[in-house]
């Protein structure tokens, strides 16, 4: 699935994070600003490359401004906005999740 639409979730706080959904016709890209960069970056682009996977995106910017949060959080916040970003509201698919 492309993104087409910009969508943005989360917070700038202190163990968080802000993820952007942002339209890229030139494939998947993940944009990683994190105060922990050195210690945990790849590991978040992993985890945001995997989780586009399973969320069947293939073309797009994730843009993620962490803040030292949690895998779960990073998670949550890159689900939270693909969802906005297609308008789905409802009967979001949690066993899933």
């Amino acid at each position: 699935m492309k993104i087409t639409t910009q969508a943005i979730a989360g917070t700038l706080e202190s163990s968080d994070a802000q993820v952007m959904l942002l339209p890229n016709a030139d494939g998947l890209k993940v944009d990683l600003d994190s105060s922990v960069f050195d210690q945990y970056g790849q590991h978040i682009i992993e985890l945001a490359e995997k989780l586009a996977k399973t969320l069947a995106i293939d073309a797009g910017t994730i843009k993620i401004i962490d803040k030292g949060a949690l895998d779960c959080t990073i998670k949550a916040r890159i689900e939270t906005a693909y969802y906005r970003s297609i308008g789905k509201k409802v009967d979001l698919p949690w066993e899933v999740l």
